[in-house]
């Protein structure tokens, strides 16, 4: 915490030291604090608040207080400098007909940001022609930090919005539009409330969850004290370096099992399976489409890969596109979100059909959580997320439904995958299965 303090100090002198027209000043921390950026965050006094872990684990950001909001990121590239970057995401159907409370997006320029790239680490902060704006959010940040672990909750109650009878009507209404080919496959969704005896911090869970689930992007934001948005996703949207684009198609799932030669068998079907191996060449068959207008080049990886998470495993393939000059963020949002991994093909016949008959609105859960920049960008797909409200958390799970689907096979899909955060909430010390 030393080195921390003087990180601080050094960049309050520095920025009362500033000309006008400085945007950005970054303070390198000599030593590695020995707190964690999620513990350090909590303790803020400062909204919103937005973290990051990427998947490869490269790159930790814990970033707070707002300069500047966007309720969507056009608006952004005319007032970020160069190094700043915007954080937040897009949601699945905010202001549409059906879900009109909650934000299309929200990103914000934060004040202050606690960085960790490759093995260095610095404290970086923004300006506006108000320094004192960043100089009161300095002034404000608290060294005194709680390090203790997610405790374990008693659950009250579980209800699941479809519950089983609801979740067996709408696949098979799914299955009947298929046939009749209105569409090719719909991806329906489930939300889980757990009532909890006592209320958990969202961050403690995000805590839990980042130990527990490696390969995994990490996120959490919180636009004030009471609601939090969190998740650990395997699946990135997209990762923008100049004008190259890397996406992927994650699609196609199966359990895991403790024994490790069911697991290999599970993996074995999983790459075999006719169902799923078609389901993953859907959503890559969108995605270059939906690229072709923006890029120049696109190469598809000719093998599946097989993606093994601590509760489920997974299809995908990765995706490589060159841009044409000038295509940006936006652009991009706008042609893969959704993708056909949460949606489904074609994208407006199955996202007409999510909007009418699933019986909850989607918020943030399916939607995009990262950061946007003139020269990169990285986003990811939040699923296998949660909202944490007080003592009740709801969990997110969905299921592709294509030719072949058996309702109480996708339920049980869903139950895998809320599990990962499940087990956390009720067993936070029990370990399961390695990522």
């Amino acid at each position: 915490m030393p080195y921390f303090y003087q990180a601080v100090s050094a960049l309050i002198k520095r920025i009362e030291r500033a000309s006008v027209g400085a945007n950005r000043l970054i303070q390198n921390i000599e030593q590695t604090p020995d707190f964690s950026f999620i513990d350090w965050l909590d303790a803020q006094p400062i909204f919103p608040k937005f973290y990051w872990q990427s998947r490869d684990g490269r790159e930790t950001v814990a970033a707070l207080g707002q300069l500047h909001t966007f309720t969507t990121p056009l608006p952004a590239y005319a007032i970020l400098a160069e190094g700043q970057r915007v954080w937040g995401g897009r949601s699945f159907d905010g202001q549409t007909e059906k879900n009109r409370r909650c934000m299309a997006s929200f990103f914000f320029l934060p004040q202050i940001e606690l960085i960790s790239r490759d093995g260095e680490c610095f404290l970086a902060v923004n300006l506006t022609s108000d320094f004192e704006r960043t100089l009161d959010g300095l002034r404000q940040l608290r060294f005194e930090l709680s390090s203790a672990p997610l405790q374990a909750s008693e659950v009250l109650s579980v209800t699941h919005i479809p519950n089983q009878p609801q979740w067996r009507e709408l696949v098979g209404q799914v299955l009947d539009g298929i046939e009749q080919q209105q569409f090719k496959k719909v991806v329906l969704a489930r939300k889980t409330s757990l009532e909890l005896k006592s209320p958990i911090r969202a961050a403690q869970l995000l805590k839990a969850s980042i130990e527990r689930n490696r390969d995994s992007f990490h996120f959490l934001m919180a636009l004030d004290d009471k609601l939090s948005f969190l998740g650990s996703t395997p699946e990135r949207l997209y990762q923008r370096q100049g004008t190259e684009l890397y996406t992927e198609a994650l699609a196609g799932t199966i359990g895991r099992d403790a024994d490790l030669e069911r697991d290999t068998q599970l993996a074995n079907w999983l790459t075999q399976d006719s169902k799923n191996v078609n389901e993953n060449q859907y959503v890559v068959d969108d995605i270059i489409e939906r690229l072709t207008p923006h890029a120049i080049d696109i190469d598809v990886e000719s093998q599946l890969q097989l993606v093994k998470l601590r509760q489920v495993q997974h299809l995908k393939r990765n995706i490589h596109a060159t841009l044409k000059h000038g295509v940006n963020g936006v652009q991009l949002l706008s042609a893969l979100q959704p993708t056909a991994a949460v949606a489904g093909l074609p994208r407006d016949a199955s996202m007409a059909f999510i909007h009418q008959h699933e019986p909850f609105a989607r918020d943030w859960y399916a939607g995009s959580m990262g950061y946007i920049s003139h020269t990169e960008a990285q986003l990811c797909v939040a699923i296998r997320s949660a909202l944490v409200v007080d003592n009740q958390v709801q969990l997110f799970a969905g299921a592709g439904i294509v030719p072949g689907s058996v309702a109480e096979h996708e339920w049980q899909e869903l139950d895998n995958k809320t599990s990962t955060l499940l087990s956390l909430i009720t067993e936070p010390d029990y370990v399961g299965e390695p990522s």
